[in-house]
């Protein structure tokens, strides 16, 4: 299944304020259901023990209302793991309330080398072509001091044909249009890994988790 790239309407807020919280709505539900959670959570135990760990600052990438993040880190807490968590969204319309917020580009990092002990982003990657996803895993890398995680879907045939199942799932039109949108012009694995392999990480670890999703850590 080829690679197709198609804008995606929350991207540019092409909506009402209703269709927008509607989407970002059903984000949430995605999120929590559908491996959004579950997986982001492995991949920051995966470091915690390579590490040995028990707490990270973490800024949280295109994260949108941050709920899934802010969920994540309350489940970690009950197993003796803290996250200082900083949002970071294109839109600040999208971003929750709270002095940790910050409204900025991806492809330009508005922080210093080594800010936070990880940068983390969930369904974002597939919004980028292949030398932006190169750009933003090297602003990752620069501006973390243990890694650089990544959870995203997969393409590909059986995926496509199960989002479109769903469709009448979702509340909002917007999630309607984007959700076949982002497995359209997803990665494969052996895509990502080959995009990475070309930055400056001194590593690359991708699995594979529930429903389709791909997870990635690149090590600073």
């Amino acid at each position: 299944m080829k690679r197709v790239v198609i804008a995606e309407l929350l991207d540019s807020d092409a909506g009402t304020k209703a269709e927008i919280d509607d989407s970002l709505s059903d984000l949430r539900r995605i999120n929590e259901r559908f491996g959004g959670i579950s997986t982001t959570q492995s991949l920051i135990e995966r470091v915690a023990r390579e590490r040995a760990r028990t707490s990270f600052s973490l800024l949280d990438v295109a994260s949108g209302t941050g709920h899934a993040t802010d969920l994540i880190r309350k489940r970690l807490q009950v197993r003796g793991l803290q996250l200082q968590l900083t949002f970071l969204d294109r839109a600040a319309s999208h971003l929750p309330n709270g002095n940790r917020v910050v409204a900025g580009d991806a492809l330009q990092l508005p922080f210093r080398d080594r800010s936070f002990d990880l940068v983390s982003c969930n369904l974002f990657l597939h919004h980028l072509g292949p030398r932006q996803v190169q750009q933003f895993a090297d602003e990752g890398l620069r501006v973390c001091r243990e890694a650089f995680l990544v959870n995203d879907v997969t393409r590909s045939r059986i995926h496509l044909a199960l989002v479109y199942t769903a469709l009448p799932l979702f509340r909002s039109r917007l999630t309607r249009h984007d959700a076949p949108a982002s497995v359209r012009q997803a990665y494969s694995p052996a895509e990502m890994c080959k995009l990475l392999a070309k930055t400056c990480a001194s590593r690359i670890e991708i699995s594979r988790h529930y429903l389709f999703r791909m997870a990635v850590i690149a090590w600073k």
